[in-house]
């Protein structure tokens, strides 16, 4: 069946284009104008049929995103975008949406540049990420804190039944030391338990595939401690702090992991610190950079174990204050993750004066 004729005014490209249902774009950059919007791109973001954006594009752009999309374009311009942004619009009458934008500028042999690309609205698949990550770091945390929690009761559990066990060895019956064992043993494996789900998650996850983001480090991390901040917090017998230099700050990077990696900074702070101390976590912007530190008031580590404490399976690993193990292998992947956000980590540490953390990642 022979199909009709495209209308003259419709390029082909254009009608191939709508056949996909993609949300492309022809931009001109002289004009200020575009040439084209396809049905899908109108839709996603509630356009009028035929309905375009003026030239000051970075009007719609939300003000705290503008500097970021600003200095894209400028990159677009100079050397080009190897990877897609993402940034927030906000349209007359419309909701706040997130935009993952692909642009490519092409210069035709009349001169004229064309801005192309793909603008698709992300707005409910980052809601969803949000909320499945943020109950992933909570679930985190709050298995920190029942680790931490469990191991001085079980650790006293433990040591009561080798009091009996030594008090009762000359009189007590076969059956009765056999149980004192038993107390012992499953004491101590207990305290270990989740300390091991821990542990092999964290193992596991530093293994999959880096997958960054545009985030709001400030919020990411308060949703992070909200535990450690909240009622939850105060099993832990000691008090954690958040102090963020503002309320907004930008960086791309994949939270889930980095998350995980100031999770773990903050489970050996509360191994290392005695009940009554002070955690902090901060948060700061430096030229092009973003500085997250976690501090603690506790024991500090030992200036021998300083060149080897981010090594794999170090001699630096030693058990904390209320007998909870490690396998040493926790800040070296502490070190990749942080390293394969293109970042650094140094620690200062005096014995009996606390240890703090330092991660410095680059900010665009």
């Amino acid at each position: 069946m022979p199909m009709d004729p495209l209308p003259s005014s419709l390029p082909l490209c254009h009608a191939l284009i709508e056949q996909t249902g993609q949300p492309f774009f022809i931009y001109d950059m002289d004009t200020g104008q575009f040439q084209y919007l396809s049905p899908k791109l109108k839709s996603s973001f509630g356009l009028e049929a035929g309905q375009l954006l003026p030239g000051d594009l970075l009007s719609f752009v939300h003000p705290e995103d503008q500097e970021f999309v600003a200095n894209k374009f400028t990159e677009l311009l100079t050397r080009g975008l190897d990877k897609p942004i993402e940034f927030r619009v906000q349209f007359p009458e419309k909701q706040e949406q997130w935009v993952c934008l692909s642009p490519s500028l092409q210069e035709e042999i009349s001169r004229q540049r064309l801005l192309i690309g793909h603008a698709a609205d992300i707005t409910a698949e980052r809601q969803n990420n949000d909320v499945l990550k943020k109950y992933s770091n909570k679930k985190n945390s709050i298995l920190n804190i029942l680790a931490h929690d469990l191991a001085g009761p079980l650790g006293m559990i433990k040591s009561l039944a080798n009091l009996l066990t030594e008090k009762m060895r000359e009189t007590a019956e076969e059956e009765n030391l056999h149980i004192l064992n038993l107390i012992e043993r499953n004491s101590s494996h207990g305290a270990n338990i989740i300390r091991q789900f821990t542990d092999q998650e964290f193992l596991e996850s530093s293994q999959v595939e880096l997958v960054t983001r545009r985030v709001n480090l400030v919020q990411k991390l308060r949703e992070g401690l909200e535990v450690y901040l909240g009622p939850e917090g105060e099993l832990i017998s000691k008090r954690v702090a958040f102090n963020p230099q503002r309320e907004v700050i930008f960086v791309e990077i994949d939270d889930n992991k980095f998350l995980q990696a100031i999770n773990n900074l903050i489970s050996n702070a509360l191994k290392f610190t005695p009940d009554g101390s002070d955690i902090t976590v901060s948060v700061a912007e430096e030229a092009g950079h973003v500085l997250v530190t976690v501090a603690d008031t506790g024991i500090g580590i030992p200036q021998k174990y300083h060149a080897t404490l981010f090594e794999k399976f170090t001699d630096a690993r030693r058990p904390g204050l209320q007998g909870e193990q490690s396998v040493g292998l926790g800040m070296s992947i502490i070190k990749n993750i942080v390293e394969w956000h293109c970042g650094e980590i140094w620690f200062e540490s005096e014995e009996d004066k606390g240890t703090t953390f330092f991660i410095r990642l680059p900010q665009e």
